[in-house]
């Protein structure tokens, strides 16, 4: 077995290790709201849960050249975001998200997209994802130069087409993930195993 340590290796380096091995990542697409107005949105991959009481969501944003990406400063800002899942009908979309503009520019412009009022919060999200948090902001933790950016759910928003008593159906969701370098993946054989008793 190969060994390598992170202490003498470069961040690239390092980060195609982590990207390769942490897989499938689920992807987050936030859209945040500068103090100007200015509605950015953007997909990142390093996002997970972290709480079911309260409902609490991370995404983990690492700097640009030393200054933090617009979605993370526009959440320090606000104390606002919305993140949608990902899926088959919308990654297109949302890759063109990605990417790098001005600050004073909107990534939704360059997408079909169209936008949903939020009912809680200021941001708007979009109509095309099946599934949209609206969060506000519960803390941002700084780790060397990438914020973790820990949300709390004000409100669920899910398509009806994939939700029944209770359950989300990830066979309608058909939700998409990350892998490494252009790489995506759609959900696979699904099997079930049950926990010890």
């Amino acid at each position: 077995m190969l060994s390598f340590d992170p202490n003498e290796q470069t961040e690239r380096e390092n980060y195609k290790l982590l990207i390769g091995s942490v897989i499938p990542r689920p992807i987050a697409f936030v859209t945040s709201q500068s103090i100007g107005g200015t509605l950015n949105a953007a997909p990142f991959s390093y996002f997970n849960v972290v709480s079911s009481d309260p409902p609490l969501i991370s995404v983990s944003i690492q700097s640009r050249a030393g200054s933090p990406k617009d979605t993370a400063q526009n959440a320090a800002d606000t104390g606002e975001f919305v993140v949608h899942i990902v899926d088959e009908t919308n990654v297109e979309q949302v890759n063109r998200t990605a990417a790098s503009l001005p600050s004073d520019k909107s990534e939704l412009d360059l997408t079909d997209f169209s936008l949903a009022e939020s009912e809680v919060i200021s941001v708007p999200g979009v109509n095309e994802a099946k599934i949209r948090f609206e969060c506000q902001l519960e803390q941002v933790v700084e780790l060397g130069g990438t914020r973790l950016l820990i949300g709390r759910v004000v409100r669920f928003h899910v398509d009806d087409s994939i939700y029944e008593n209770g359950r989300i159906h990830h066979e309608l969701l058909k939700p998409v993930s990350r892998l490494a370098g252009t790489n995506y993946a759609k959900l696979g054989e699904v099997f079930s195993i049950d926990r010890p008793k």
